[in-house]
């Protein structure tokens, strides 16, 4: 475990979402950080709808480093709310919107609200060999 390790996260819409939390670890032993939407108005995924939800952050990591986004797994086994390309990657070197790609696979619609924790960020160290 790297304690030294420091990630920095911007708010894009600093005025708008002060109320959407920076990502945390919601128990001492979690491995990933719990990740919120930035919704204005809730929105209705319907069984097998694919939808990108906001985070309203973005970040930056250190070089060597990637972040793994993963579903939470009380909203896949609840309602079937997964996420398309699971584990997403965002690399070192991305600093755009933090967004979630959630894919409704349960039977009925899920409504997702703001604020709303959505799936789960994981750090991992990265090697590039050569080729």
């Amino acid at each position: 475990m790297n304690d030294r390790l420091e990630i920095r996260f911007r708010r894009l819409r600093p005025h708008k979402d002060a109320d959407i939390p920076l990502p945390q670890y919601m128990t001492p032993g979690a491995a990933g950080m719990d990740l919120a939407v930035a919704l204005d108005t809730p929105l209705v995924l319907a069984p097998g709808d694919i939808t990108l939800l906001p985070t309203g952050l973005a970040m930056a990591l250190p070089s060597g480093y990637e972040a793994q986004i993963r579903p939470r797994s009380g909203l896949a086994v609840r309602h079937g709310i997964g996420l398309i390309n699971a584990p997403g990657t965002i690399d070192a070197d991305y600093r755009g919107e933090i967004k979630i790609a959630a894919i409704n696979f349960g039977k009925s619609p899920y409504t997702f609200r703001r604020g709303d924790r959505v799936a789960q960020m994981v750090i991992h160290s990265v090697c590039q060999p050569r080729i």
